[in-house]
């Protein structure tokens, strides 16, 4: 109904953030490592970070950290009234990002006070005067809280990365949809940290998940192992296979009371390179080329390569029986732009100053009308803080789309002093990196020993073979991967070029293979 294809959705709640991707097709996982059990059963395909509104924000002495630790609903945030501990949702408090007049009254022992602004205030000077004394640093309060909140950010952009461009997806292309109780307070800053324009805020915003799960269409998943080389003959036997299972799936969808008519069965294949283990779904088609060039694409896509001189499997038929239930219905008013009037002024952090900002009600803006950033817009479920270089537009069905009307000024001056927000920054990143790295080995690997015991590790080191980063891989590998390193460069530093790969197996060049 909204128009767009390709999603990113960003669900940010109290405790943690939920990240997907859609781009015409639910994804799935068939294997998922649940509270450190796996389980192999179909379920949605959603990443998981512990950044949440509660995710409580800590300085080690060097630098700042945000979660995964989280406050919780009792003692809660700071601001709670319960002598809980600073946490994100404080950071926008602090930033006025977050009005405790624009908020429920539901906080203290009695559940009927408002957030406690002063406290929040009091526990930010405290840590800017903490960090001062052990490093020197002479942010404000001010600047401390943005620069946990620019931390979080950057955790919850990862976790998108983890679902999309990990796996060969351009974001770019995309627009983040974003909703939960937190997801509007952040949306525009993380589109910004992954290059995205386009956010699109649904007048449900705040509690889409549930209206979600009340308008979600019925679906049975039957299917079947194959193991058969991909030919001509094979599809004649995964065709009868599919018709079985679709067969299977009718009758348990006629069993809920939906007519043939709400119905409807779409078929996949889970095809993979003969000899590997790793499979990639893929709607079905009675035509070997077109399921091979369909398989190839999507590989190329997510691991970079293709081996056309390989046979393709297919591993397992599916037959997903899929019962629509009612569509909402969703009115399209009249577009009728007016000047948006503000509820009333007050002072926010925004591009790191304190500036007059703004506050709109959602419900007062008309179809077609467009607001400027900085701006916070409020309503009942939640609050959309509108950056500097964005616009937001009411939709002809209240929906609210924002829109980057300004290109984002990358460039910074960096100096050579130690920074503690760029230090976790940084440490992120190359740990992100690190981290796709060990995906792209596991998912691609031939051996055993890599693809099932994952004996392996992955980690990035400096110019002069000294370690940046290690993903939590084989610990075993950690004192000598850097020796390894090392002597790669000793002996081919002069003929070293970009692209270049090196193996080694030499016990006395770090004990490791590399």
């Amino acid at each position: 109904m909204a128009g767009f294809e390709r999603i990113i959705g960003f669900d940010m709640g109290g405790t943690s953030t939920d990240v997907s991707h859609y781009a015409g097709a639910y994804e799935r996982a068939f294997e998922t490592l649940v509270a450190g059990v796996r389980m192999r059963a179909p379920m949605m395909q959603i990443h998981t970070v512990a950044a949440g509104g509660g995710s409580i924000l800590v300085f080690d002495g060097q630098r700042y950290r945000v979660g995964p630790e989280s406050a919780g609903a009792n003692p809660g945030p700071a601001s709670y009234r319960r002598g809980g501990p600073l946490t994100v949702t404080d950071a926008n408090v602090m930033l006025g990002r977050v009005q405790a007049d624009y908020f429920p009254h539901v906080f203290g022992p009695d559940g009927n006070a408002p957030l406690d602004f002063h406290t929040v205030k009091r526990q930010f000077e405290r840590l800017a005067a903490r960090i001062h004394g052990e490093t020197g640093d002479t942010r404000s309060p001010e600047q401390v809280a943005e620069g946990f909140l620019t931390i979080a950010i950057d955790n919850m952009a990862n976790a998108i990365r983890e679902i999309s461009v990990r796996r060969g997806y351009d974001v770019t292309r995309y627009t983040l949809c974003a909703f939960g109780g937190a997801g509007g307070q952040h949306v525009c800053r993380i589109a910004d940290a992954l290059g995205m324009t386009s956010v699109f805020l649904h007048p449900f915003a705040g509690v889409l998940s549930a209206y979600g799960m009340g308008l979600a269409d019925l679906r049975v998943v039957r299917e079947q192992s194959v193991e058969a080389v991909l030919s001509d003959a094979a599809l004649a036997e995964i065709e009868a296979t599919l018709a079985s299972l679709s067969e299977a799936g009718e009758a348990e969808m006629a069993a809920q009371g939906l007519p043939p008519a709400r119905r409807r069965t779409e078929y996949r294949l889970h095809l993979r390179y003969e000899g590997t283990d790793s499979s990639l779904e893929i709607p079905f088609a009675a035509d070997v080329r077109a399921l091979r060039e369909a398989f190839e694409a999507a590989h190329k896509q997510r691991f970079g390569f293709v081996m056309p001189e390989k046979a393709l499997v297919a591993a397992t038929a599916v037959a997903e029986v899929i019962g629509e239930t009612e569509v909402a219905e969703e009115p399209t008013l009249p577009l009728a732009p007016a000047e948006a009037w503000p509820l009333s002024r007050r002072p926010v952090w925004a591009g790191g100053r304190w500036q007059n900002v703004p506050f709109y009600e959602r419900d007062g803006l008309t179809p077609g009308t467009t607001v400027d950033g900085p701006a916070v817009i409020l309503e009942a479920t939640g609050t959309t803080v509108l950056e500097p270089g964005w616009q937001a537009r009411m939709t002809e069905r209240q929906h609210l789309v924002l829109t980057r009307v300004e290109e984002l000024q990358r460039d910074h001056a960096i100096g050579t002093e130690a920074d503690p927000v760029r230090l976790e920054l940084f440490n992120n990143l190359f740990m992100s990196i690190a981290e796709q790295m060990g995906a792209a080995l596991e998912n691609t690997a031939y051996s055993v020993n890599i693809k099932e015991r994952l004996d392996f590790s992955c980690a990035i080191f400096d110019p002069d073979g000294y370690l940046c980063a290690n993903a939590p891989h084989m610990p075993v590998h950690l004192g000598s991967m850097g020796q390894a390193v090392r002597s790669i460069i000793r002996t081919r530093a002069a003929t070293m070029k970009p692209g270049d790969v090196f193996a080694q197996n030499a016990p006395y060049n770090g004990g490791t293979h590399l």
